[in-house]
């Protein structure tokens, strides 16, 4: 499968923004899809994700405040983002595994989009 992250930009405290994952190759259905991010000096961190057999898992960081699901019509899966907080500005990465047994384990997905950037700033 070959992901297609979209939907960063820039935006002020508080806002929102949805970031798209397109699966383009076979059906997302297949994988658990995984959100990452890295921000500038620091290591690439779990986001959350999304699994193939059921369940969205978050981090500390963006429970309550983000929220996955899929759009299986468009074979996508969308990161919706609300409440953002500068710490949050990053490039964001969408990644898929098929065989995920822990979801915030970077080495569980195989398949990655190109990155993302989510700018948090007044």
């Amino acid at each position: 499968v070959q992901l297609q992250a979209s939907g960063g930009g820039l935006v002020q405290p508080g806002g929102s923004l949805r970031l798209s994952c397109l699966g383009s190759g076979s059906t997302l259905d297949d994988y658990t899809i995984g959100w990452f991010r890295q921000a500038p000096g620091k290591e690439r961190e779990w986001v959350c994700s999304d699994s193939r057999v059921g369940g969205s898992f978050y981090a500390d960081s963006v429970r309550g405040r983000f929220a996955t699901f899929r759009d299986n019509a468009k074979n996508a899966v969308i990161l919706q983002m609300n409440n953002l907080r500068p710490e949050d500005t990053a490039v964001y990465y969408c990644a898929a595994g098929r065989f995920v047994p822990v979801v915030y384990h970077i080495r569980n997905y195989a398949e990655w989009g190109q990155g993302t950037l989510v700018t948090v700033s007044s």
